[in-house]
């Protein structure tokens, strides 16, 4: 489905402004590491660094930038919060990998943390990751108020009503099985599970952005909107890749949703509704942020990249 029939040469713009972005989030992310005193160990630091760094697309961090944008803001106000939100999803990935979660050998078409150290410096590496993210926001240039709100914003999206609580959930739904008096159908646990373990981020992404920016309270809703709308059509073009993708393409051993019996959007819905859905996510995300004007451009091209992804 095509949503519009802007210039094809949009998504040559993107990806362009997408690695400039990603090249300063990564120059931040590394002088984050260096800045380490001799006081971390080394070995520690190498595996915060292999998996901090690891060749990825830094969707989240470009996200908070892109918002920060949108609405009038600078790099340099957002660049903390941006690479704060690196930091938690580096960390997260790093455990969700382990095998008591995941079980992963492979991400980003390379050895997992702990495959390439040992588990226990992937546990550590991935701690470390959490702390760093905040001590980032803390130390960095935003007004007291902001950076505490930023905090605040960053935690709710990686706690226990967020992303952590959304994994749990997900581990739960492929031992037991999604359907309990609690859970509801397993379109819904489906749902639940999602909104949280995947779109809590994407949505803190933007809306982190949005408050390096000083963005009203009515922009910020918007802004967590559109990050509601693209963080769960992510999700369902990430399951359909597990169906459909190959290891080439998305850098991870895929068909191993099935194996593991994890709840999906294709597995719940079927390939062809689901596709459709994430259509429809989209769709509205990019309307949300057509009241932006000409500088939601950018944050509507990423939303397409997102539904047309191929890893």
């Amino acid at each position: 489905m095509q949503i519009s029939n802007e210039p094809k040469i949009e998504a040559a713009d993107l990806l362009g402004r997408w690695r400039s972005l990603a090249n300063v989030v990564d120059e931040k992310l590394e002088s984050s590491i260096q800045g380490l005193s001799k006081s971390c160990p080394g070995n520690l630091r190498d595996a915060m660094r292999y998996s901090l760094l690891s060749p990825g697309k830094r969707l989240r961090p470009v996200l908070c930038l892109l918002g920060a944008e949108a609405l009038g803001g600078t790099i340099a106000s957002a660049i903390c919060n941006a690479a704060a939100v690196e930091m938690i999803h580096s960390y997260s990935l790093i455990h969700d990998d382990l095998p008591a979660m995941d079980d992963d050998d492979l991400r980003r078409g390379r050895p997992t943390c702990h495959i390439q150290f040992d588990e226990a410096t992937a546990i550590l590496a991935g701690d470390a990751l959490q702390a760093l993210a905040f001590e980032t926001i803390l130390s960095g240039n935003l007004e007291p108020s902001v950076a505490v709100q930023s905090c605040l914003i960053l935690a709710r999206a990686s706690g226990a009503e967020g992303m952590v609580g959304g994994q749990s959930d997900d581990l739960l739904a492929e031992k037991t099985g999604p359907l309990t008096e609690n859970t509801g159908t397993g379109a819904e646990m489906l749902h639940r599970i999602h909104a949280r373990k995947t779109g809590a981020m994407i949505r803190a992404s933007v809306v982190l952005g949005g408050l390096a920016a000083q963005a009203t309270s009515g922009e910020l809703e918007k802004l967590a909107f559109f990050g509601d709308c693209i963080g769960i059509a992510f999700q369902i073009i990430d399951d359909l890749l597990d169906v459909e993708g190959t290891c080439e393409n998305t850098g991870k051993r895929t068909g191993k949703d099935s194996e593991r019996g994890k709840l999906t959007f294709p597995g719940t819905y079927g390939a062809e509704a689901s596709r459709q859905r994430a259509d429809e996510y989209i769709e509205q995300a990019i309307a949300i942020v057509d009241t932006f004007g000409p500088a939601s451009m950018p944050l509507k091209q990423l939303a397409r990249y997102i539904r047309d992804r191929s890893n």
